[in-house]
């Protein structure tokens, strides 16, 4: 994940007061401040305070191959007892914004938004497949690992708030806005059944995949097991 990319996340989930902070931060380190991207006065708190979210971040070939040994390698379960509605998603992040509003503006450029927090202009890159959008309706925030994918691998035992944190979660890397009709063509398929048609996106791609599950203690088959190491083979 690029620089740029890690610095609008920090800003879209703690605030204004967090640009300061992040702007000095980058100055100490030798990183040009232009490389924030565009971001919008507009901000809204993280969710779930009852039930924070475990922290996410940026991951490495060499961190995501380590994580990946860690997961817990076993058969998923049934979609038993699953329905979205078990992970109540794009919940209010106060000032008028929900959870897709806020990735929206944070995944972005130059997005305006009006009262209600829907973007009124902006265009957005989908890092699945390369394609621009100037129209919000064109993008679907994805979750990296899908809600029923999360329910067959552990999420089926943890409380709603859990779930909730999990389906909302700006502080990790589980959220993603991208073209809608491919995030549509991915399901709930695991990386073994589905990678983004971009192929230079593939490397990240598994990283991110890896580090939500390695984030959040969900387990892995072992045929996705041997799809994420052979892409990882790649980078």
């Amino acid at each position: 994940m690029s620089i740029s990319r890690t610095f609008r996340i920090i800003i879209a989930t703690l605030g204004v007061t967090a640009v300061v902070g992040a702007c000095s931060a980058a100055e100490d380190l030798g990183i040009s401040t232009e490389d924030f991207g565009s971001t919008s006065s507009s901000t809204a708190p993280s969710s779930q305070e009852a039930d924070p979210a475990p922290s996410g971040g940026d991951v490495d070939e060499e961190t995501a191959r380590a994580r990946l040994a860690e997961l817990t390698v076993e058969e998923e379960g049934t979609l038993d007892g699953y329905d979205r509605e078990e992970f109540p998603h794009w919940s209010s992040q106060g000032d008028n914004c929900d959870t897709r509003e806020v990735v929206l503006e944070r995944d972005g450029t130059d997005v305006e938004t009006g009262e209600d927090c829907y973007p009124t202009s902006g265009s957005w890159e989908s890092p699945f497949d390369g394609e621009t959008w100037t129209d919000p309706s064109d993008l679907d925030v994805d979750h990296i690992v899908p809600l029923a994918e999360a329910w067959r691998t552990g999420a089926d035992e943890w409380s709603t708030d859990r779930r909730e944190s999990f389906a909302n979660d700006l502080d990790g890397v589980n959220l993603l806005a991208v073209t809608d009709n491919v995030n549509q063509s991915k399901g709930d398929r695991g990386p073994e059944e589905w990678l983004p048609p971009l192929e230079s996106y593939h490397c990240e791609y598994a990283a991110l995949w890896i580090d939500v599950k390695h984030t959040w203690e969900l387990t892995v088959e072992q045929e996705e097991k041997s799809a994420l190491e052979d892409v990882l083979a790649t980078c």
